[in-house]
């Protein structure tokens, strides 16, 4: 049997996608036309290819929307609840099934029970997109590398709001303070630990 071809105009409608779509996959390399016509350089894909877009199609109708949001402290707790009405507002007039995870955290903390649960999401292919009110609600410091996580497993960023709340300052000031009381326990920790060593030599030349 001849291995068949379809033109995309086929491909949209046997796959639910749109034109505007396949192109743009074409043009980003993410879906590479099996061969183009000489006349008029019409894309055409094959069997295989329309059956991975069908198959993909099928996982991307059980992903849904997540909606994060986070402060750094307990005292932020209503800033927490209005993020979460603000998200649940928005992603309820998109008219998409999602699902709102927060986190109590520094921004500069990435052990954080939700954070975790949203990247182990998104590496099993559950989470379409990720709303969030504010880019750094998301995290602080390494926004670019989870993007680029996202950016594997197809997910899509929605930052709601790009103007930085002067309330951010204080937030901002808070982690770093965080990072410097880390770093000077490790040190102070490396230097007791030194001190302990050299007590320890003092006793065995005594001895």
């Amino acid at each position: 049997m001849d291995k068949m071809y379809y033109a995309i105009g086929e491909v949209a409608k046997q796959s639910g996608l749109s034109t505007t779509t396949l192109n743009r996959w074409h043009n980003n390399g993410m879906l590479v036309a099996h061969h183009m016509s000489s006349v008029g350089r019409k894309k055409f894909y094959s069997q295989e290819q329309l059956d991975k877009l069908l198959n993909r199609q099928q996982i991307e109708q059980k992903r849904i929307v997540i909606g994060y949001a986070r402060v750094s402290s307990h005292s932020q707790k209503e800033d927490l609840n209005r993020q979460i009405e603000l998200l649940e507002s928005y992603l309820i007039s998109q008219g998409e099934p999602f699902t709102i995870i927060s986190d109590l955290g520094s921004g500069m903390n990435f052990n954080k029970k939700g954070l975790i649960k949203l990247i182990q999401m998104i590496e099993h292919n559950e989470v379409s997109k990720i709303v969030i009110t504010y880019k750094d609600r998301l995290v602080r410091f390494g926004f670019d590398l989870l993007k680029q996580i996202c950016d594997i497993h197809q997910t899509e960023i929605e930052v709601i709001n790009h103007t930085e709340k002067s309330s951010d300052e204080v937030e901002l000031s808070n982690d770093l303070i965080e990072i410097i009381t880390v770093f000077s326990a490790r040190l102070y920790g490396k230097r007791s630990h030194k001190k302990t060593k050299l007590l320890d030599v003092m006793k065995d030349e005594s001895l």
